[in-house]
């Protein structure tokens, strides 16, 4: 009997030391517990969020940043050797190069899937839409009467001639920009546009899209085409010069309402297309080594709190509908978006650069 009850003992013992040493050993693998991401966004318009995942996870980021395109090179060059668990860049065009580099695998997740719309994100779930940005047309406040305004199409016209800003052809954004076009229109029409465009240049582009609004401002120009965040940061600037040209200046949704337009010889439904938008994103990379932890983090993204902190912070908006727009932003008025699957502009890209090489576009 006292050697029984001495062996209940031990064996209570040995299943103590088992469950503890258990616990031990989740609590330090959550202790490790970490992701490892590429961004194109800043550290200041990024970390802060990072910070609030880890809190609320204990997962620990480990945040690198650069310049878009150098992020995806640094990525083929490592290869799967990379350290990288998760992507974050900005436009459809560069996450679809990301994609077609075979850098970015599949997710699976209801509730990234529930969050994006299936237009703002990849047709393979490779890459998901984490904010918005729209690229309208900004015009000089008492130059130009916004009743002369209605689409990107009718900027060709020859009242323009001399008046219009905007950066290169080497820029993702207008290359974006024409492949929606393109998907919207066709290669004939959007070459026309493109010829026509260039036509009405009020100078060879140079910069970027801040100096088109600066330009702009200055009276080089009366319209600029350029993305929305850009002006929200002259509007929030603590510079009473940035401030100025920003006061300058006013937005035009293009190809709102419900009309045709006739292009080389047919009618066009493209007055309703909507203006153009696209995306900052991200997505796990092929060599993720923490999937898990990746997803939970791209999650925690599309969440509200982190899409509200997100979208204002980089003065763009959310990718979910549920979500307050900053009142900066709300300010300029609700519009219609263009709906295009944002995979199409990447899919496009390469007819859009020849397109407007071939339309003297520079």
């Amino acid at each position: 009997m006292k050697a029984s009850r001495t062996l209940t003992i031990t064996s209570v013992l040995v299943a103590s030391a088992f469950l503890i040493s258990i616990q031990v050993f989740t609590a330090q693998a959550a202790a490790t517990a970490e992701v490892n991401v590429y961004s194109a966004r800043k550290t200041e318009l990024i970390e802060p969020l990072l910070k609030d995942f880890t809190a609320e996870t204990g997962i620990k980021v480990n945040l690198v940043t650069g310049k878009d395109d150098a992020l995806i090179k640094r990525l083929q060059v490592e290869g799967k050797g990379s350290p990288a668990d998760i992507l974050i860049t900005v436009d459809a065009g560069r996450l679809y190069r990301a994609k077609d580099a075979g850098l970015l695998q599949t997710i699976n997740s209801e509730a990234l899937s529930k969050a994006v719309p299936e237009n703002m994100r990849d047709s393979d779930n490779q890459w998901f839409g984490i904010s918005l940005r729209a690229r309208p047309i900004f015009y000089v406040k008492g130059k130009v009467d916004p009743k002369e305004l209605s689409t990107y199409e009718a900027l060709t016209d020859e009242k323009w001639k001399g008046r219009i800003c905007i950066r290169s052809s080497s820029n993702i954004y207008n290359q974006s920009l024409v492949g929606s076009m393109i998907e919207a229109s066709g290669i004939e029409a959007t070459e026309k546009w493109a010829k026509g465009l260039v036509g009405n240049f009020a100078r060879p582009p140079v910069g970027g899209d801040t100096d088109q609004l600066k330009a702009a401002a200055a009276g080089v120009c009366d319209i600029a085409i350029a993305n929305t965040y850009y002006y929200g940061r002259l509007i929030k600037s603590d510079k009473a010069d940035n401030n100025a040209v920003a006061d300058k200046l006013a937005i035009f949704w293009p190809n709102q309402g419900d009309r045709t337009l006739n292009i080389t010889g047919r009618a066009v439904d493209i007055m309703g297309r909507g203006t153009h938008v696209n995306v900052s994103g991200i997505g796990v990379t092929k060599a993720a080594k923490n999937k898990d932890n990746a997803v939970k983090l791209m999650e925690f993204l599309v969440s509200s709190k982190a899409q509200a902190w997100y979208a204002e912070t980089n003065n763009e908006y959310p990718i979910i509908g549920a979500v307050a727009v900053d009142p900066v932003l709300a300010s300029w008025g609700e519009f219609e978006k263009d709906d295009v699957g944002l995979t199409k502009l990447g899919e496009n890209n390469r007819k859009a650069v020849e397109l407007m090489d071939r339309a003297g576009w520079r």
